[in-house]
């Protein structure tokens, strides 16, 4: 056996002995000490899963009727309407083609100061 070999041989070993030196032992997630029996607890969950949904919305109130004036065509009538209009959402919706209106600020000095503020944020 040469020299390397040797080198080798004890390294191997040193780390070995050190991965036993820090083994632990397992001892599960968490212990559960519980008084209630495991039949009890069953009672328990069906009772839970049958009962009412308290995190529902609006707990408590049971059925809740709306009172309209408007008659169930017209609201359908609106609402196909509303459906074949472009995104109401969209950006700008509404506001038509934007107009742009000559001020008092010379397009030269914004764009000078626009070039100013892009040189000072890439420089930090």
């Amino acid at each position: 056996m040469n020299t390397t070999a040797k080198i080798l041989t004890a390294a191997t070993l040193a780390i070995a002995a050190m991965g036993a030196a820090q083994a632990e032992t397992y001892d599960g997630v968490l212990t559960v000490r519980s008084a209630t029996s495991r039949a009890d607890v069953h009672a328990q969950a069906v009772a839970a899963a049958h009962g009412v949904n308290i995190a529902a919305t609006a707990y408590g109130q049971g059925v809740t009727t709306v009172a309209s004036s408007v008659d169930r065509s017209v609201v359908r009538e609106q609402a196909v309407v509303a459906a074949h209009n472009p995104n109401p959402w969209a950006t700008g919706y509404g506001q038509g083609v934007t107009q742009l209106r000559n001020g008092s600020v010379d397009r030269a000095v914004v764009r000078a100061e626009a070039r100013a503020a892009v040189r000072t944020s890439v420089s930090l």
